[in-house]
């Protein structure tokens, strides 16, 4: 059966991957020579190769055992991206006021995670499902709250409603839920007996 496995890729791996979100953009050019562009994708795919990470035999090994544990693609896992993994700049540390995530209503408790991409006039809002234990700070009004966490969705729950028209902000640092792309690791040994994996795909998972 497939499934999620609630574990990280190992860190010494991660930090040498590169990559970055995708998005898919339809473009016609019309006889004029101008453009149509549409996107059938509302939110971007994130896509990794963590390959370059492996830079010892003791790396290699440990990619290995947990390639084989996860069943190639069969199973998800949590992934640090090294460079986009907080609520806020990567230099940083995580503070409640970084995102805001919701405004009270005086009805509703829960308040999923997010954090916002702004550019100018435009912005996009990404879904954070999978908030790092012990990392996450919600203020009302500015003001800290406490509120139980779901490390599984990244939902956030009040045990009384914000009042109406309070302004909920969080900050957080978080993983993202990947599964290999690939059911099998090309691996070798180097002239001077390093280990190396030229390619390790790894793909974002939307849960």
């Amino acid at each position: 059966m497939t499934g999620f496995h609630d574990i990280r890729f190992p860190f010494a791996v991660a930090i040498g991957a590169v990559g970055g979100p995708q998005r898919r953009t339809e473009i016609v050019t019309l006889l004029s020579g101008r453009e149509e562009r549409n996107s059938p994708w509302a939110d971007s795919l994130r896509r990794w190769d963590a390959g370059p990470g492996v830079k010892s035999l003791d790396d290699l090994n440990t990619l290995i055992a947990f390639f084989e544990a996860r069943r190639g693609r069969l199973h998800g896992f949590r992934f640090r991206d090294p460079i986009d993994n907080r609520s806020c700049a990567p230099s940083a540390a995580p503070s409640m006021l970084d995102q805001l995530i919701g405004t009270g209503d005086g009805v509703a408790t829960a308040f999923q995670l997010v954090k916002t991409y702004a550019s100018g006039a435009e912005s996009w809002t990404r879904t954070i499902a999978k908030p790092v234990e012990d990392t996450v700070v919600v203020a009302v009004d500015g003001v800290e709250a406490a509120v139980s966490v779901d490390h599984a969705t990244g939902q956030v729950s009040f045990a009384a409603p914000p009042a109406d028209g309070a302004a909920i902000t969080a900050g957080f640092a978080f993983d993202c839920a990947v599964r290999f792309d690939t059911d099998q690791l090309d691996i070798a040994l180097d002239a001077v007996g390093a280990g190396a994996a030229p390619s390790v795909p790894l793909v974002e998972l939307k849960l």
